[in-house]
Protein backbone atom coordinates (compact mmCIF):
# COMPACT_ATOMS: atom_id res chain seq x y z
CA UNK A 1 0.00 0.00 0.00
CA UNK A 2 1.17 3.46 -0.18
CA UNK A 3 1.85 4.18 3.31
CA UNK A 4 4.09 1.50 3.02
CA UNK A 5 5.83 2.62 1.01
CA UNK A 6 6.40 5.87 2.83
CA UNK A 7 7.07 4.00 6.06
CA UNK A 8 10.04 2.07 4.12
CA UNK A 9 11.30 5.34 2.71
CA UNK A 10 10.75 6.87 6.54
CA UNK A 11 14.80 5.83 7.91
CA UNK A 12 16.07 7.60 4.27
CA UNK A 13 14.56 10.24 5.38
CA UNK A 14 15.01 10.73 8.47
CA UNK A 15 18.51 9.93 8.01
CA UNK A 16 18.95 12.94 5.05
CA UNK A 17 16.60 15.74 6.22
CA UNK A 18 17.50 14.87 9.59
CA UNK A 19 21.03 15.04 8.94
CA UNK A 20 20.59 18.16 7.24
CA UNK A 21 18.28 19.65 9.72
CA UNK A 22 20.91 18.95 12.38
CA UNK A 23 23.89 20.36 10.19
CA UNK A 24 21.74 23.58 9.69
CA UNK A 25 21.06 23.71 13.73
CA UNK A 26 24.96 23.24 14.02
CA UNK A 27 25.73 25.92 11.76
CA UNK A 28 22.93 28.66 13.33
CA UNK A 29 24.52 27.94 16.87
CA UNK A 30 28.15 28.75 15.48
CA UNK A 31 27.20 31.77 13.90
CA UNK A 32 25.48 32.85 16.96
CA UNK A 33 28.56 32.65 18.96
CA UNK A 34 30.85 33.92 16.01
CA UNK A 35 28.53 37.27 15.86
CA UNK A 36 28.72 37.52 19.71
CA UNK A 37 32.83 36.97 19.86
CA UNK A 38 33.25 39.44 17.19
CA UNK A 39 31.31 41.82 18.53
CA UNK A 40 32.81 41.45 21.79
CA UNK A 41 35.78 42.04 20.60
CA UNK A 42 34.84 44.80 18.58
CA UNK A 43 33.24 46.64 21.68
CA UNK A 44 36.99 45.83 23.39
CA UNK A 45 39.10 47.54 20.87
CA UNK A 46 36.83 50.36 20.09
CA UNK A 47 36.78 50.75 24.15
CA UNK A 48 40.45 50.74 24.01
CA UNK A 49 40.79 53.75 21.65
CA UNK A 50 38.60 55.93 24.04
CA UNK A 51 35.43 55.58 22.11
CA UNK A 52 32.22 56.72 23.18
CA UNK A 53 29.87 54.06 25.02
CA UNK A 54 27.26 54.86 22.80
CA UNK A 55 29.28 54.58 19.49
CA UNK A 56 30.67 51.67 20.76
CA UNK A 57 27.55 49.83 21.37
CA UNK A 58 26.19 50.79 17.70
CA UNK A 59 29.62 49.43 15.81
CA UNK A 60 29.05 46.43 18.04
CA UNK A 61 25.15 45.62 17.17
CA UNK A 62 26.05 46.51 13.38
CA UNK A 63 29.01 43.85 13.44
CA UNK A 64 26.43 41.29 15.08
CA UNK A 65 23.94 41.82 12.77
CA UNK A 66 25.55 41.55 9.82
CA UNK A 67 26.99 37.98 10.83
CA UNK A 68 23.79 36.92 11.73
CA UNK A 69 22.35 37.64 8.57
CA UNK A 70 25.14 35.71 6.74
CA UNK A 71 24.76 32.43 9.06
CA UNK A 72 20.99 32.97 8.42
CA UNK A 73 21.70 32.42 4.77
CA UNK A 74 23.99 29.46 5.42
CA UNK A 75 21.15 27.93 7.51
CA UNK A 76 18.58 28.48 4.53
CA UNK A 77 21.28 26.72 2.09
CA UNK A 78 22.01 24.19 4.38
CA UNK A 79 18.15 23.61 4.22
CA UNK A 80 18.19 23.08 0.19
CA UNK A 81 16.85 26.43 -0.19
CA UNK A 82 17.87 28.27 -3.11
CA UNK A 83 19.81 31.22 -1.52
CA UNK A 84 20.88 32.64 -4.56
CA UNK A 85 17.63 33.72 -5.36
CA UNK A 86 16.69 34.36 -1.79
CA UNK A 87 19.87 36.76 -1.65
CA UNK A 88 18.36 38.59 -5.47
CA UNK A 89 14.95 38.68 -3.59
CA UNK A 90 16.71 40.77 -0.44
CA UNK A 91 18.30 42.55 -2.90
CA UNK A 92 15.41 43.63 -4.84
CA UNK A 93 13.28 44.84 -1.90
CA UNK A 94 16.54 46.29 -0.36
CA UNK A 95 17.09 48.37 -2.98
CA UNK A 96 13.04 49.57 -3.24
CA UNK A 97 13.23 50.19 0.61
CA UNK A 98 16.22 52.34 -0.30
CA UNK A 99 15.23 54.54 -2.54
CA UNK A 100 11.39 54.86 -0.09
CA UNK A 101 14.17 55.62 2.49
CA UNK A 102 16.61 57.67 1.35
CA UNK A 103 17.19 60.20 4.43
CA UNK A 104 17.25 57.61 6.59
CA UNK A 105 19.83 55.52 5.19
CA UNK A 106 21.96 59.17 4.60
CA UNK A 107 20.94 59.59 8.19
CA UNK A 108 22.66 56.34 8.94
CA UNK A 109 25.41 56.52 6.40
CA UNK A 110 26.26 59.88 8.37
CA UNK A 111 25.97 58.17 11.60
CA UNK A 112 28.52 55.59 10.82
CA UNK A 113 31.27 58.11 9.19
CA UNK A 114 30.68 60.66 12.38
CA UNK A 115 31.91 57.07 14.45
CA UNK A 116 34.67 56.63 12.20
CA UNK A 117 36.01 60.23 12.32
CA UNK A 118 35.13 60.90 15.28
CA UNK A 119 34.53 65.27 15.04
CA UNK A 120 32.72 65.05 17.90
CA UNK A 121 31.83 62.78 21.14
CA UNK A 122 29.54 62.36 23.98
CA UNK A 123 30.24 65.71 26.01
CA UNK A 124 31.66 67.58 23.40
CA UNK A 125 30.09 71.25 22.97
CA UNK A 126 29.33 71.65 19.28
CA UNK A 127 28.10 73.94 16.84
CA UNK A 128 26.38 72.34 13.93
CA UNK A 129 23.15 72.00 11.95
CA UNK A 130 22.91 75.35 12.98
CA UNK A 131 22.48 74.71 16.43
CA UNK A 132 25.14 74.32 19.97
CA UNK A 133 24.58 72.23 22.38
CA UNK A 134 26.45 69.50 24.31
CA UNK A 135 26.78 66.07 22.94
CA UNK A 136 24.63 63.52 25.24
CA UNK A 137 24.08 60.54 22.34
CA UNK A 138 24.77 59.75 18.38
CA UNK A 139 22.86 57.01 17.70
CA UNK A 140 21.95 55.10 13.96
CA UNK A 141 20.02 57.87 12.63
CA UNK A 142 20.37 61.15 14.89
CA UNK A 143 22.57 63.51 17.21
CA UNK A 144 21.13 64.54 20.24
CA UNK A 145 22.23 67.79 21.89
CA UNK A 146 21.50 69.32 24.92
CA UNK A 147 21.38 73.15 25.29
CA UNK A 148 23.00 75.27 27.54
CA UNK A 149 19.18 76.21 29.13
CA UNK A 150 18.87 72.31 29.02
CA UNK A 151 16.44 72.38 26.04
CA UNK A 152 17.24 68.62 24.31
CA UNK A 153 18.05 69.09 20.46
CA UNK A 154 17.85 66.09 18.20
CA UNK A 155 19.50 66.99 14.63
CA UNK A 156 19.68 64.02 11.62
CA UNK A 157 23.11 62.74 11.20
CA UNK A 158 23.06 63.75 7.91
CA UNK A 159 22.51 67.73 8.69
CA UNK A 160 25.28 67.71 10.75
CA UNK A 161 27.98 66.01 8.45
CA UNK A 162 26.91 68.12 5.71
CA UNK A 163 28.14 70.97 7.63
CA UNK A 164 30.21 72.98 9.20
CA UNK A 165 30.80 71.55 12.61
CA UNK A 166 32.57 73.38 15.37
CA UNK A 167 33.42 71.35 18.44
CA UNK A 168 34.37 73.88 21.19
CA UNK A 169 35.93 70.79 23.76
CA UNK A 170 38.12 69.54 21.21
CA UNK A 171 41.49 71.57 22.73
CA UNK A 172 42.51 71.34 26.04
CA UNK A 173 42.99 75.52 26.13
CA UNK A 174 41.17 78.49 24.57
CA UNK A 175 41.65 81.98 23.87
CA UNK A 176 39.24 84.28 25.44
CA UNK A 177 38.89 87.44 23.04
CA UNK A 178 37.55 90.69 24.78
CA UNK A 179 37.28 94.15 23.59
CA UNK A 180 37.46 97.13 25.79
CA UNK A 181 36.86 101.06 24.55
CA UNK A 182 38.08 103.60 26.50
CA UNK A 183 37.55 107.49 26.36
CA UNK A 184 39.71 109.02 23.48
CA UNK A 185 41.00 111.21 26.84
CA UNK A 186 42.88 108.06 28.35
CA UNK A 187 46.65 107.58 28.72
CA UNK A 188 47.13 104.54 26.45
CA UNK A 189 49.63 103.55 28.56
CA UNK A 190 48.01 103.60 32.40
CA UNK A 191 45.04 101.66 30.28
CA UNK A 192 47.04 98.82 28.96
CA UNK A 193 48.83 98.68 32.36
CA UNK A 194 45.79 98.45 34.48
CA UNK A 195 44.54 95.88 32.18
CA UNK A 196 47.12 93.86 32.12
CA UNK A 197 47.37 93.65 35.78
CA UNK A 198 43.34 92.20 36.04
CA UNK A 199 44.81 89.51 33.39
CA UNK A 200 47.85 88.33 35.27
CA UNK A 201 46.10 88.65 38.76
CA UNK A 202 43.22 86.23 37.62
CA UNK A 203 44.32 82.38 38.74
CA UNK A 204 42.41 81.02 35.98
CA UNK A 205 44.00 82.97 32.81
CA UNK A 206 47.29 80.64 31.49
CA UNK A 207 50.95 81.78 31.99
CA UNK A 208 51.64 79.82 29.00
CA UNK A 209 50.83 81.08 26.05
CA UNK A 210 51.14 84.71 26.79
CA UNK A 211 48.16 87.30 26.89
CA UNK A 212 47.84 90.05 24.33
CA UNK A 213 46.79 93.54 25.04
CA UNK A 214 47.14 96.10 22.50
CA UNK A 215 44.77 98.53 20.75
CA UNK A 216 42.85 97.02 18.03
CA UNK A 217 40.66 100.10 16.66
CA UNK A 218 40.34 103.95 16.94
CA UNK A 219 36.26 103.19 17.11
CA UNK A 220 34.03 106.11 16.10
CA UNK A 221 33.75 107.42 20.23
CA UNK A 222 36.17 105.11 22.01
CA UNK A 223 39.95 103.86 21.57
CA UNK A 224 39.15 99.62 21.32
CA UNK A 225 41.65 97.54 22.95
CA UNK A 226 41.84 93.54 22.28
CA UNK A 227 42.49 91.64 25.45
CA UNK A 228 43.14 88.21 25.04
CA UNK A 229 44.16 85.58 27.83
CA UNK A 230 44.36 81.71 27.39
CA UNK A 231 42.76 79.70 30.00
CA UNK A 232 41.72 75.84 29.94
CA UNK A 233 38.42 74.83 27.97
CA UNK A 234 36.70 74.07 31.55
CA UNK A 235 37.15 77.43 32.91
CA UNK A 236 36.61 79.55 29.35
CA UNK A 237 33.10 81.57 31.18
CA UNK A 238 34.58 82.12 34.31
CA UNK A 239 37.33 84.11 32.92
CA UNK A 240 35.52 85.87 30.55
CA UNK A 241 32.67 87.26 33.34
CA UNK A 242 35.26 87.53 35.19
CA UNK A 243 37.53 89.57 33.25
CA UNK A 244 34.76 92.19 32.08
CA UNK A 245 33.80 92.80 35.88
CA UNK A 246 37.15 93.54 37.31
CA UNK A 247 38.24 95.26 34.33
CA UNK A 248 35.24 97.91 34.89
CA UNK A 249 35.95 97.89 38.60
CA UNK A 250 39.64 98.98 38.08
CA UNK A 251 39.29 101.52 35.50
CA UNK A 252 36.72 103.07 37.54
CA UNK A 253 39.07 103.10 40.46
CA UNK A 254 41.77 104.51 38.12
CA UNK A 255 39.62 107.55 36.68
CA UNK A 256 39.65 105.88 33.34
CA UNK A 257 35.92 106.43 31.49
CA UNK A 258 34.42 104.01 29.51
CA UNK A 259 32.07 106.11 26.48
CA UNK A 260 28.88 105.06 25.76
CA UNK A 261 26.49 105.81 22.96
CA UNK A 262 24.71 109.77 23.55
CA UNK A 263 22.89 112.05 21.48
CA UNK A 264 23.00 115.83 21.25
CA UNK A 265 19.77 117.28 21.19
CA UNK A 266 19.34 121.18 19.53
CA UNK A 267 16.31 122.95 19.74
CA UNK A 268 16.07 125.56 17.49
CA UNK A 269 13.04 128.52 18.05
CA UNK A 270 11.52 129.39 14.82
CA UNK A 271 11.03 133.31 14.75
CA UNK A 272 7.74 134.25 15.19
CA UNK A 273 5.27 135.24 12.46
Amino acid sequence: MEYEKYLAQAPDLIITYGTKILLALVIFIIGRWVAKILARIVRSILTKRGLDITVVGFMGNIVSAVVTVMTLIAVLGQLGVQTASLVAVLGAAGLAVGLALQGSLSNFASGVLLVAFRPAKAGDYIEAAGVAGVVEEISIFSTTLITPDNKRITCPNSSIMDGVIVNYSAKDTRRVDLTIGVSYDADLQQVKEVLTRVVTENELVLDNPGVTIEVGALADSSVNFVVRPWTKTADYWTVYFGLHAAIKIELDKAGIGIPYPQMDLHVQQLPKQ
